[in-house]
């Protein structure tokens, strides 16, 4: 049974309050203290037990909790910024510029769960990655209409319309095909990866990304990124990852830079990543895209 705050400091005054009943002659004080404590007993939660250690692979129907999460985690993100500080946005509130940046991430996530792959961890999708597996096809007509990021055409103005789609998008396209080459469609793409400010310290981050290295090296495929910060380089190359090249943003006052970063597979021990962890990832992925057969 754990110990309330109250009966925390009753152990350490309890020897003064006595002295203090005599001195005064008063009814002893504890009498009343025992009647006012009241013990919390620890109750069954209904998150899952699993969701706390456990990486998942999740569809549409999770689809604005993790857009949230990713929002929150990318809240203090340059690129991010970017896209929302152009000129002709200097009218809009912050909250309305929050707004547009949760939707954003909420398009984007439901765009890789009909076509890429989203996998989260904690109890509240604290963590999230979304990620492109090898052969995936980026935003087709179809995943354009089904995820809403046609929206965001509208939802951005002119000059923000120019910095995604005509700087942002073609920039990250044409870089991965110059540096992996013939391997462009043919190794794991990590889009986002992001913990909420609140879940940092507990190591989502690094059992999201040795989820899928795992994977990645049983099948001998590389994987890339962009990094957006040189501290998060600093960590991306804990897990194997080698500096590429730089890529900059310029339409803004201040250039923001993004850091493209590859892992090349590891070759591991037969048996380390065996048939019934692949099987496991095999039945999340298609609980997933059952999901996606229903929108």
């Amino acid at each position: 049974m754990p110990v309330s705050r109250t009966q925390l400091s009753r152990v350490h005054t309890g020897d003064s309050i006595q002295n203090l009943n005599r001195l005064s002659g008063k009814k002893p004080v504890m009498e009343h203290v025992r009647k006012s404590v009241t013990l919390v007993e620890l109750k069954r939660s209904l998150v899952p037990p699993k969701w706390e250690n456990t990486v998942r692979v999740i569809g549409m129907s999770e689809c604005k909790e993790a857009g949230l999460s990713l929002a929150h985690a990318f809240a203090a993100d340059e690129l991010s910024q970017y896209l929302l500080d152009a000129d002709d946005m200097a009218s809009y509130s912050a909250e309305h510029k929050w707004k547009l940046h949760v939707d954003i991430m909420t398009y984007i996530t439901a765009s890789h769960c009909f076509d890429g792959l989203v996998t989260t961890i904690g109890p509240d999708h604290d963590g999230v990655a979304l990620w492109m597996p090898p052969g995936s096809v980026d935003n087709g007509w179809l995943t354009i209409l089904r995820s809403g990021i046609w929206r965001l055409y509208y939802q951005l103005t002119a000059e923000g319309r120019r910095r995604y789609y005509d700087e942002l998008m073609p920039l990250l396209h044409d870089t991965k095909h110059e540096v992996m080459g013939e391997r462009d469609n043919d190794c794991y793409y990590l889009v986002y990866l992001g913990t909420k400010p609140s879940a940092r310290g507990r190591g989502y981050a690094r059992k999201l990304l040795n989820d899928m290295i795992q994977r990645a090296d049983a099948e001998n495929r590389a994987v890339y990124l962009e990094s957006s910060s040189l501290s998060n380089n600093v960590y991306y190359s804990k897990f194997g990852f080698e500096y590429k090249r730089e890529i900059c943003l310029t339409r803004g006052n201040t250039p923001v830079s993004l850091f493209v970063m590859v892992r090349e597979p590891i070759p591991r021990k037969t048996g380390v990543y065996s048939a019934v962890v692949a099987s496991n990832i095999k039945m999340q992925v298609n609980t997933a895209m059952k999901e996606v057969a229903l929108v």
